[in-house]
């Protein structure tokens, strides 16, 4: 089983950028469907993206479309979420999760989560 350790967050000006990492530990990584949630305070923790083994299938949630793009370096044991044009609503804990099983994208098909990093969204 993998472990997981994400990185890369703070505090960002809205239109800002930030690149969010994840690092997994294990030799099989590259068996994992990984994906990034968030939860921000009083709400339930949502799907933000996804990646399948291959790296060349990915899925967004609709409030991220377009401005947020998730990849994997399967050689390197690691996922990126590299987020653009941020807003103050993008606000939240932001989790690196791992599964083997198959997925709709639910929190609770995801057996492996990360620590979280806080991304703040504000001037």
């Amino acid at each position: 089983q993998v472990q997981l350790v994400e990185s890369g967050g703070g505090l960002v000006q809205p239109g800002g950028s930030l690149r969010l990492s994840c690092a997994a530990s294990g030799r099989t990584f590259s068996r994992y469907t990984m994906a990034w949630f968030r939860q921000a305070p009083g709400k339930e923790r949502e799907f933000v993206a996804g990646i399948k083994w291959s790296g060349t299938s990915t899925a967004y949630a609709d409030s991220v479309k377009g401005r947020f793009t998730i990849s994997r370096d399967n050689a390197k044991n690691t996922v990126v979420l590299q987020m653009s044009s941020l807003k103050p609503g993008d606000t939240a804990v932001y989790f690196c999760a791992a599964t083997q099983r198959i997925t709709t994208w639910y929190s609770g098909e995801f057996d492996t989560w990360g620590q979280g990093t806080q991304v703040t969204v504000s001037s």
